[in-house]
């Protein structure tokens, strides 16, 4: 047989084994996860993940999710298998997932290992830094054999980015407070991506030296801090910013810099952070204009 039809004959082959080839990816905990085929049928086991998964191209792929998923409109019509604390493990099971994407700061250790404990291909979700969420979209839509949509997505959000970055992450610094919660007083420290989207912004976390990630302070501490800005996010039923228009001394008061923002937008690390992270740039623009003139 001659060589140029000994060609024709490996191509077949050589198509049947790349089509078969694993695919493998690192992830937020830089652990390598192997599948032998792209999934065909993932569970979400945080709000994030799942928004994540929409954008990556596998909306067509999620078979199961957590209480709070409700971004898309087309998340609140996914089957739930608990929150992102504790998971019904039968009805996880029922699903025949082959990909699970965890969060692990969401999810106990006791709960991680039952997760393990059941053999199923399993990718950590917990982007620490804005630059991570387009990472985590390549690498999502790789495992789903949907890079084709993830990769634009990943790009779109580099660019989004990066425009903010050089409009914004210049500009005179502004010391900010991040209220997550007022009862009690919670804040995020500088491990966290939201001091990132600050950053990003031209903004300073006043208690990004705090060890733990979601600290819980005081109100004497904020006032002793004295921010410039403070940002709350929006919830029903909660008093948010509010709570800083008493005093009348503290700096983001006297100069009318109390914000509101949507907190999914920057409370979860998903693709929408880029959008949360341009009002938050918006917003401390406006804080620079709120100076009293020298």
């Amino acid at each position: 047989m001659d060589k140029p039809m000994k060609k024709l004959l490996l191509i077949p082959a050589l198509c049947a084994m790349q089509a078969h080839a694993a695919i493998t990816v690192l992830d937020d905990d830089g652990k390598a996860v192997t599948l032998q085929k792209p999934a065909q049928r993932v569970v979400a086991l945080a709000p994030h993940v799942t928004e994540m998964l929409f954008a990556a191209g596998g909306a067509e792929k999620i078979v199961g999710a957590v209480t709070y998923s409700d971004y898309p409109e087309a998340a609140k019509q996914i089957p739930r298998v608990g929150d992102n604390r504790q998971v019904d493990m039968e009805r996880l099971l029922a699903m025949k997932p082959d990909l699970l994407v965890i969060w692990r700061h969401g999810s106990s250790e006791r709960q991680i290992e039952q997760l393990r404990q059941l053999g199923i291909p399993m990718y950590h979700s917990e982007p620490k830094k804005l630059d991570q969420i387009a990472d985590n979209l390549e690498k999502l839509g790789k495992l789903m054999g949907t890079e084709t949509t993830a990769n634009a997505a990943a790009k779109e959000q580099r660019q989004k980015l990066a425009a903010l970055r050089a409009q914004f992450a210049g500009r005179p610094p502004v010391r900010t407070f991040y209220q997550v919660w007022d009862k009690p007083l919670y804040t995020l420290n500088g491990e966290h991506i939201v001091s990132d989207a600050l950053k990003a912004c031209g903004g300073q976390n006043i208690f990004a030296d705090q060890k733990v990630t979601a600290p819980v302070v005081s109100i004497e501490s904020v006032l002793e801090a004295d921010p410039e800005a403070i940002f709350g996010t929006a919830e029903k039923d909660y008093g948010g910013v509010n709570l800083w228009r008493p005093y009348k001394t503290l700096k983001a008061t006297r100069q009318d810099n109390l914000f509101t923002i949507q907190g999914d937008l920057l409370n979860r690390a998903g693709p929408r952070m880029v959008a949360g992270t341009a009002v938050l740039c918006e917003k401390l623009e406006e804080a620079r204009k709120h100076r009293p003139a020298k």
